[in-house]
């Protein structure tokens, strides 16, 4: 049976398992619709509606028309579409607002249960965010009933903290998995273990919901060729770590087909032996050597660049996640500026030549914009 876990500033149940939009666009659109409500039938009615595809907005009202009391869904307030429908990220705040307007007018409703300042990854895009005038159109919508709850999302730590710090926020999104939690330094942006077990040990206690996104780690942690432990998770595994971390109301998985729906939806109903993660703790050091956990260990960079923000873009758009590359493009300082000190290399724990690894992530992010 389906788990449901209440908002704790609000009156919403939330199921644990949520579904994300980000893949399901190269799905046929009947299907698509059909995904949908074959989750919602489930006892899923959490969906992060942030899509690779504008498309993804109409099929899913379409889908909810005469059950939308059913679902709960945030609109992120900075993903933007292009002409063609593809995602985009923007601070802009006349084209974010006009976004906002015609996603609703799309899936045929007058309110979002959340309002996201969307992937707030670094302190220059919240003072942005704060400044325009986007927060304080969120406020208005919050008093006019558009949208029910603010919240935001990101992938680091010390911005997730500065964010909470200000009060606002009932609920956000957050990049949770075993990778990202492991314990691996005492510098790190996105944090060590402890470091990111406090930041939902605070969730918890102050009555913050957290809505997990990448809880496969862009799949590579179901894959043990890439997975930065040498060794494969099951995605029930993935699924339950995620759901112990403190503070977690709903995971977002991304799904791509029916059959990716029908693969998560045996995990309500899996026996615990199948969802038992316990395999983590014999995990050491030694089986992650050559591979970036982001873990920041290098830092400071004398050029300025997020080194391990730089590799968790570059690994999520190689495992398929389209959306990674525009994020990509959106850091003050890229790739290309490495200017090969070797700083980062004689500090990486892991022994990754970082200065290597930032010609082959710009290679990578330049042919990929030429070629889309």
């Amino acid at each position: 049976m389906m788990e449901y876990r209440k908002l704790p500033r609000g009156n919403e149940k939330l199921s644990v398992l949520g579904l994300g939009m980000g893949s399901i666009h190269k799905a046929p659109e009947d299907e698509i619709e059909n995904i949908i409500r074959r989750a919602i039938e489930h006892g899923i009615n959490y969906f992060d509606l942030c899509a690779g595809s504008k498309k993804v907005y109409k099929l899913f009202g379409n889908a909810i028309k005469g059950q939308r009391e059913k679902v709960f869904f945030p609109l992120h307030f900075g993903a933007v579409y292009g002409e063609t429908g593809e995602y985009g990220w923007s601070r802009n705040p006349d084209e974010i607002l006009k976004t906002i307007e015609w996603e609703l007018l799309a899936l045929g409703t007058d309110y979002a249960d959340f309002g996201f300042l969307h992937c707030v990854d670094e302190k220059d895009d919240y003072d942005v965010l704060r400044k325009n005038g986007v927060f304080d159109r969120m406020l208005i919508l919050k008093e006019e009933g558009v949208i029910h709850h603010i919240g935001f999302s990101s992938h680091t730590l010390s911005v997730a903290n500065m964010i909470l710090d200000d009060g606002f926020a009932d609920f956000f999104m957050f990049s949770i998995n075993a990778a990202y939690d492991y314990e691996c330094g005492d510098e790190s942006r996105l944090g060590n273990a402890s470091e990111r077990y406090e930041l939902f040990r605070r969730c918890e206690k102050d009555g913050i919901g957290i809505a997990v996104m990448k809880p496969f780690h862009g799949g590579q942690l179901l894959d043990k060729t890439v997975s930065p432990f040498k060794k494969a998770l099951t995605h029930y595994q993935c699924l339950q770590y995620v759901l112990d971390r403190p503070g977690v109301l709903t995971t977002v998985p991304g799904i791509r087909s029916m059959e990716d729906l029908n693969q998560l939806l045996g995990f309500a109903d899996a026996l615990s032996e199948e969802k038992d993660y316990s395999v983590i703790a014999s995990f050491t050091p030694e089986k992650v050597k050559g591979s970036c956990v982001y873990c920041n260990h290098c830092q400071p960079c004398p050029a300025g660049i997020d080194i391990g923000l730089a590799n968790k873009y570059y690994d999520l758009a190689i495992a398929g996640d389209d959306m990674a590359k525009n994020h990509y493009t959106k850091l003050a300082v890229k790739a290309d500026n490495c200017i090969s000190c070797g700083h980062c290399d004689s500090r990486c724990p892991f022994g990754v030549l970082q200065s290597s690894k930032m010609k082959e992530i710009e290679m990578y992010f330049s042919q990929s914009l030429l070629s889309s």
